[in-house]
């Protein structure tokens, strides 16, 4: 048995792998209760390429602190944990490192590049799962998970599969967020707007009847080579007339229409706006009201963003190939050759090409350059109709969203839902269980006609049947079946994932080849919630796990994520993932800007693990996380957590120095004296504020209840008060109080309640992180606590009133109660050894000679509205004293007078910066306390 003596320092780097290692090898973090209720919680799935980010020690520490505390109520608490195959990020860190040796990822054959990712990701991919243990996330890891593990895999091919056979799936062409550097769709959440000097060019866009121009003015010159008609607002009277008169584009010579279309502002520019339907989103739209079918739209880009030839041919040949910024440049030289460009005038009178402006672009967050809007063949998800459910949902309260705050913005978004764009041109990922075949004419025959295919850098290569058959299955055997329940008898049947290859369609040979694009990695994490449990078996996990019963997630994956699990869950299982989900903020910089690594204020989670522990930053963030608010991060807050958990090993110390114990009792002991039927009670009402909060979901309440019964009642005041008096009683009240408090902690700071638990006690089969939640089956004893609570006022007014006056400390002062209150003289005198021993006052009772004397040069406090004498006569020199109270409140409240005229004035307010108006405000709010307490302290002298 190792010594249970505590060490003299709280250190805790020397317990916290000791420990993490004991819970995970034991198995505490999901024991064997297979009759109790299930409680059970997903974390968000991180990057297989992440590391522990701040937001991320957030996250899965309100996470850690629910778990942790519904497994000591007795719960069978699971906490899923895992990782997410992170199909873009995973794919670019892969090809970078083939890259380094002169490689790239299109030598070699798709599966080989695969297997080169699965050989990374069993070398490399375990870094933040590692740094999850270094936070003390209790989680799983038994059944840890990868969202491209077989099982799961299999739940995501069944889910694209069933929502296709329901419609629910499709085929379209619409525009996406390209991404020319990877060469893929991307999601929103993979787009960063950031500001960049642009320019705002002008130009004539002349009728094709030679009857006049319109203006038309944009920040993409080169897009104009796609134009498909311009549009005026049906209400602008300048234009009512040309609505539906023929333009003549001056570059391609192409004919198309003024349209009327609210989308043109007559308050914006001319109030004519160019329409190049298939490279911008609301263009798109406007071509789609303006009767512009999407196969019908024009593409003037490749998958690099290079100028390609459009489909009526009209792009001058020079454009042809040119990367896209050379072409706008190149578009604005022809047109101001041509004469159509309208020249900017500044202020000085100088005429220029453009105005300068500063323009919201979309860039790739990973790629790194400017996202195009590129109309291409994507798979979708019809959201629409997958949003019904949740949105009623979280309408009836089936789904309750904490802080509800976030509804209006979930309503707003679900009511308003686009089509999930679901396709990834990427190796890496779950490939899109489609495979294409030839189409049918109508008489039974293949049909040979051709389109354009490309190959792995989107250069195009060859040409396939222009009437595709599409099968959509789980495993290429279904598709077989498919297919030749599909094609005549005599169609040979064959599968090829060369796109070079095809067939012989004179000898009615179908070739299908499987879609090479991916589903978006938000598709397969949609469904974390039960495919993570077995599902599609119904395994007695599922039954008993799903749905879950909370999520947490930040807001900012609110539409990304939670809601599609909603989706997901209610489309796959009729049920909803979990009853209840909790938004948590962002950790922002100490300036409240939000962190990022280009403004170089970035904090790093396991610094501050390093430097002041585990248990310190968690309970930081349990703190600091009220709801609807983000969290500032201050490292000062962090030390002072550390100093939190220093003071209570000291504590702890103290008690088992002197024959303080583990309790032997759930239950509290029985006590007969004030003080220890005061502490029990405190744990008893420090117990409901607990357990309401975290009912609530309020951890900030439940983190500083906890924190201000340790430190105030417990180390502050229990403790001294009980100093020399360790009778029986109190040893076995005191162990038990002691016991509650690392119960109620432990699930904010793990590592150093255990290590107390384990020393105070030898209890090796019985950890802290399985014992039980309190149960006092005590009540409060309101005479004790109103006895234990003067006292405590006493004591702390006698303090503050030495300090203030300068008492000497070692001075022994009487004390007595003028107004001959009984009770009062009583509950003065019965505490006089408590008020001796910490406050160094000598209660008596009043006398004649006392009374004599009277109260001037005597320092007065109140305590529960009942005065309180202190003559100071021959302890201090009372004018000496009184002036320098005097001189001292004169300077505050100058001071304080000060702060508030320059706070007052509307220009100070204005004009300075933000956090001088708040150092300003700080420094009033002092020195008017200062003042106030310095008014009181020479009111005390009479």
């Amino acid at each position: 048995m190792t010594d249970p003596t505590l060490e003299k320092t709280f250190d805790p780097a020397a317990i916290e792998a000791k420990w993490y290692e004991h819970w995970e090898t034991n198995g505490l973090f999901r024991p064997e209760r297979p009759t109790a209720e299930p409680f059970t919680i997903v974390n968000p799935p991180p990057n297989v390429t992440g590391s522990l980010h701040i937001g991320h020690a957030l996250d899965n520490t309100l996470q850690d602190v629910v778990i942790r505390y519904e497994r000591l109520r007795g719960k069978d608490a699971l906490w899923v944990v895992g990782t997410d195959h992170a199909g873009i990020a995973t794919q670019m860190v892969v090809e970078r490192q083939l890259e380094e040796r002169q490689d790239k990822r299109t030598n070699y054959s798709r599966d080989d590049f695969v297997a080169k990712v699965w050989d990374w990701k069993a070398e490399s991919g375990g870094t933040i799962t590692r740094q999850l243990r270094r936070l003390g996330c209790s989680m799983d890891w038994s059944r840890e998970q990868f969202t491209m593990d077989p099982h799961f895999t299999k739940a995501v091919i069944k889910v694209f599969v069933d929502l296709y056979n329901q419609g629910l799936i499709y085929r379209d062409k619409r525009l996406v967020n390209w991404d020319p550097k990877l060469k893929t769709a991307i999601s929103d959440l993979e787009v960063e707007t950031r500001e960049v000097k642009g320019s705002f060019w002008r130009f004539r866009y002349p009728f094709a009847d030679g009857s006049g121009a319109v203006e038309v003015a944009t920040t993409r010159p080169e897009t104009m080579l796609a134009d498909m008609c311009v549009a005026v607002n049906p209400e602008d009277a300048r234009y009512k007339a040309v609505i539906g008169k023929d333009i003549r584009q001056p570059l391609t010579g192409r004919l198309f229409k003024v349209v009327a279309d609210e989308h043109a502002d007559p308050e914006l520019g001319s109030g004519v706006v160019k329409i190049t339907p298939g490279h911008d989103f609301n263009d798109f739209e406007v071509g789609k009201r303006a009767g512009i079918k999407p196969a019908d739209m024009l593409n003037m880009f490749d998958a690099e963003a290079c100028v390609v030839q459009t489909a009526d041919g009209l792009v001058p040949a020079e454009f042809v190939g040119m990367e896209r910024f050379a072409a706008r440049k190149l578009v604005v030289e022809r047109m101001k050759e041509a004469g159509f460009l309208i020249p900017w005038t500044d202020k000085d009178g100088a005429e220029h090409d453009a105005e300068p402006r500063t323009i919201q672009t979309p860039f790739g967050d990973r790629g790194g350059v400017e996202i195009e809007p590129w109309l291409t063949d994507q798979w979708y998800v019809n959201a629409e109709v997958l949003a019904q459910k949740p949105i009623e949902a979280v309408k009836s309260g089936a789904i309750e969203i904490v802080p509800k705050s976030w509804e209006k913005t979930f309503f707003n978004w679900m009511e308003n839902i686009q089509p999930w764009c679901v396709s990834r041109q990427l190796w890496w990922g779950h490939r899109i269980p489609a495979w294409f075949g030839p189409g049918l004419r109508p008489d039974g025959s293949l049909v040979t006609g051709d389109v354009i295919r490309v190959d792995a850098d989107w250069k195009p290569t060859t040409r396939m049947p222009i009437e595709e058959r599409i099968f959509v299955a789980q495993t290429e055997e279904e598709a077989l079946e498919q297919a030749r329940a599909f094609y005549p008898e005599g169609v040979t049947i064959r599968f090829s994932d060369d796109w070079t290859d095809r067939g012989q369609n004179e000898a009615n040979i179908a070739v299908l080849r499987q879609d090479e694009d991916v589903l978006d990695t938000w598709f397969s994490s949609a469904l974390w919630p039960f495919a993570t449990l077995g599902w599609p078996e119904q395994t007695g996990l599922v039954s008993r796990h799903y749905p879950n019963n909370l999520l947490i997630s930040g807001f900012d994956i609110l539409f990304f994520w939670d809601a599609r699990m909603m989706m997901m869950g209610q489309a796959m299982t009729g049920e909803n993932p979990w009853p209840r989900l909790y938004l948590h903020g962002l950790v922002r910089a100490p300036d409240g800007q939000k962190m990022s690594k280009s403004k170089g204020n970035v904090v790093d989670p396991l610094g501050l693990i390093d430097k002041f522990g585990a248990d310190a930053l968690r309970f930081f963030m349990a703190a600091m996380e009220s709801q609807g608010r983000d969290i500032k991060m201050d490292e000062r807050r962090v030390e002072g957590y550390r100093n939190f958990a220093t003071k209570l090993w000291n504590a702890a110390r103290f008690c088992q120095s002197n024959g303080i114990g583990a309790s032997t009792s759930l239950a509290a002991p029985t006590a007969t004296s004030a003080v220890n039927k005061w502490i029990i009670g405190e744990v008893v009402e420090t117990l409901a504020e607990l357990d309401k909060a975290m009912a609530d979901l309020r951890f900030d309440a439940a983190a500083n209840a906890v924190y201000h019964f340790v430190w105030d009642q417990f180390c502050d005041w229990y403790i001294e008060l009980i100093k020399g008096s360790f009778d029986d009683e109190t040893k076995a009240v005191a162990g038990w109080v002691l016991d509650q408090i690392l119960v109620m902690l432990h699930p904010f700071m793990p590592f150093v309640t255990e290590e107390l638990w384990s020393k105070l006690g030898d209890r090796a089969h019985y950890p802290l992180i399985t014992a039980k939640w309190p149960e006092p089956g005590a009540a409060v004893d309101a005479e004790a606590k109103a006895e234990v609570e003067w006292l405590i006022g006493m004591i702390s007014a006698v303090r503050g009133a030495r300090a203030e006056l300068n008492v000497p400390p070692g001075a022994q002062i009487q004390i007595y109660q003028p107004e001959k209150l009984a009770d009062a003289e009583a509950r003065l005198i019965s505490n006089s050894s408590s008020l001796e021993r910490m406050a160094k006052v000598f209660p008596t009772r009043l006398t004649a000679s006392i009374e004599a004397e009277g109260i001037s040069g005597s320092a007065q406090i109140a305590v529960d509205g009942v005065l309180y004498v202190m003559p100071l006569r021959g302890h201090i020199d009372l004018e000496a004293e009184k002036a320098r109270l005097t001189k001292a409140l004169d300077t505050a409240t100058k001071e304080a007078r000060s702060l508030e005229g320059r706070l007052s004035n509307p220009a100070f307010a204005e004009k300075a910066k933000p956090e001088a108006v708040e150092k300003a405000r700080a420094d009033h709010a002092m020195h008017a306390a200062e003042a106030e307490r310095l008014a009181a302290a020479l009111a005390r002298l009479g």
